[in-house]
């Protein structure tokens, strides 16, 4: 594949993802700061818990070198002028305290945030999930499904790792840090002053750190993001990869990506590489100062050895947390990028919105008028002002060549989009002022490949009632005709069916997404190329269905078999988004324009 088909790939794949500069990664970081402060909002009494238990824990840890100092300084001469072992067991019994503190502290502190960890995982699933779920059909058009897992699973998964491995140590070593520098201070000040040279370089090293660790782990969220999307959708489509021999072309993709994703996780480690160890060495440089000048100074006189010792033990303790500080650092800067694209959806504003004052429909009729309606995708403009008014009961059929305008009608009745300009009324109500279940319950759509999930027949067909009987379900099927194969399959209604339905045929499919449609009773349903895919004797099957599943209600059917559009009581035909013609069926067929053209040609097909 050439470089730049793969680049090209890339960027239909990675759509969304910004170049963060200046004032869009500020943007960038409030966004993911304002989700992390809702997320942990609910959780403040038990994080300030927390929080003593992280002051205990290091207070208990910091007092161990300074018991050390007054063993040294205080219990070894008391025995040494025969005063006894007081002091030095009082020493040793405060040391045990302070370990078995630690200890006990470090334990609680682990069991909260992990509570508290997996509650927030918990409610941030959640938010994303029913975030995606509310997002119109454009956005997921989009958006593609891999890059819906990614958020799910990688990203989620990256937070996850700082939250139930990470964060104790990061707040610790933060903590640790900060009391050694006042300690160190406070126990020896001309020590503590040459400790102080080494913090410019320190700085200046986790500063460089930051900054490049920032970029380089945003990058590795990028890249797994491109990896799992080309995977999914391989994966999803191996019926055409396989039928047009693509596996080499997919693998040499593939092969270029996770290349991509290997180099840009190379490259975070290579600023561990130099971090960690750099680390290393300003503190052990550091430690070898401190020994040769407090070696001079107890020589002196102007400082105990007991003093030295503790000075030294601390020194670890302060360098120690950093080495850590940057091996958990890789966890922090990956679950930021995480958290950077999961806010990002969750700021998603649908382009379909519900209304924030719902004109309420408890019992729609089915009336469907569309006035002055205009709609583009982008900038490619379908319906330029299209007027249609469909009276309650009315079976309309919408006919028309490719990219007429029939489906875009469709979804415009249906509300998975909105037009630009105009209205789209369900009985006379703007569908913008319908609440979301006001409209769901009053208009249907089924498709040529109306979605079948893994799961039983009878929960299939319930999709759209939860609260269904299983007598209302059985109901629904032989209304529609499907009851006969249904019950002959292994266990009746109770059969899994498979992943989208696969142990079915495509006629009972069919059957069963029209038995969901019965079921739910809408005002107004809508069957976009409901039977193109059927061979003949599912077809009839079909056809039979229909003509009950369209009592009594109205209906938008679009079809390129004339076998259904016949059933309607109107017919429409669609021109660049233009209704030309408009009449019965039997009224167009001896009118001699566009539709009796169209049923002349499907009429000799079948001779």
């Amino acid at each position: 594949m050439t470089a730049s088909g793969l680049d090209a790939w890339r960027g239909v794949a990675a759509e969304g993802n910004e170049e963060l500069t200046g004032q869009a990664t500020i943007r960038l970081q409030r966004r993911s700061r304002r989700l992390l402060g809702s997320l942990l909002r609910p959780h403040h009494r038990t994080l300030w818990f927390a929080v003593v238990l992280l002051l205990l824990q290091n207070a208990a840890a910091m007092s161990g070198p300074y018991l050390v100092k007054v063993g040294i300084d205080r219990g070894i001469p008391a025995i040494d002028k025969g005063d006894g072992p007081t002091v030095l067991v009082v020493v040793t019994a405060a040391f045990l305290v302070a370990a078995v503190m630690e200890y006990l502290t470090k334990r609680a502190f682990l069991v909260t945030s992990g509570r508290v960890g997996q509650a927030v995982l918990y409610d941030l699933r959640t938010r994303v999930y029913d975030k995606f779920q509310r997002l119109s059909p454009a956005f997921h058009e989009r958006y593609t499904s891999g890059r819906v897992i990614s958020r799910l699973t990688s990203d989620v998964d990256a937070l996850g790792e700082l939250l139930d491995g990470g964060i104790d140590d990061l707040v610790l070593a933060a903590l640790s840090v900060g009391s050694v520098g006042v300690i160190l201070l406070f126990l020896d000040l001309p020590m503590g002053l040459v400790t102080l040279l080494s913090f410019p370089l320190l700085l200046l090293l986790s500063r460089w750190f930051r900054r490049n660790s920032a970029i380089a782990y945003r990058r590795t969220r990028e890249s797994v993001a491109l990896v799992i999307v080309h995977f999914v959708e391989s994966l999803g489509g191996i019926r055409a990869v396989q039928a047009f021999r693509r596996e080499p072309r997919n693998q040499e993709i593939f092969a270029a990506l996770n290349n991509d994703y290997r180099r840009a996780n190379e490259r975070a480690f290579k600023l561990i590489a130099i971090f960690a160890p750099g680390i290393k060495l300003i503190g052990n440089v550091t430690v070898a100062v401190v020994l040769v000048y407090g070696g001079y100074r107890v020589l002196g006189g102007h400082t105990e050895v007991g003093v030295l010792a503790a000075f030294l033990l601390y020194l670890r303790r302060f360098f120690e947390p950093m080495q850590e500080l940057s091996m958990f650092y890789n966890s922090l800067q990956s679950a930021s990028a995480a958290l950077e694209k999961l806010s990002g959806v969750l700021e998603e504003t649908p382009t379909v919105a519900e209304p924030h004052e719902p004109v309420p429909l408890p019992h729609a009729t089915g009336r469907v008028d569309l006035d002055n309606v205009r709609f583009a995708y982008r900038e490619a403009i379908v319906l330029p002002g299209l007027d249609l008014h469909v009276p309650a009961g009315q079976t309309v059929a919408l006919v028309g060549a490719t990219g007429a305008g029939k489906s875009t009608v469709a979804r415009l009745v249906a509300r998975f989009y909105d037009p630009l300009e105009g209205s789209v009324r369900l009985d006379g109500i703007d569908m913008r002022d319908l609440a979301e279940k006001d409209l769901r319950r009053g208009v249907v759509m089924v498709t040529q490949e109306n979605f079948l999930f893994s799961d039983t027949v009878a929960e299939n067909i319930r999709f759209g009632r939860p609260e269904a009987s299983d007598d209302d379900v059985e109901a629904a099927a032989r209304a529609i005709g499907a009851h006969e194969f249904i019950a002959a399959l292994p266990d009746g209604y109770d059969t899994d069916i498979g992943k989208r339905g696969g142990r079915l045929s495509a006629g009972q499919r069919q059957l069963v997404a029209f038995a969901r449609a019965f079921l739910g009773d809408p005002a107004v349903l809508i069957l976009d190329e409901a039977t193109s895919s059927l061979d003949i004797p599912s077809e009839r099957l079909v056809q039979r269905a229909l003509r009950t599943i369209l009592a009594d209600r109205t209906a938008l059917i679009i079809a390129h078999r004339l076998s259904t559009v016949e059933i309607a009581d109107r017919v429409l035909v669609l021109e660049q988004g233009r209704i030309v013609e408009d009449g019965s069926p039997a009224e167009l067929v001896s009118g001699g324009g566009d539709y009796a053209g169209l049923h002349q040609a499907w009429a000799d097909s079948l001779v």
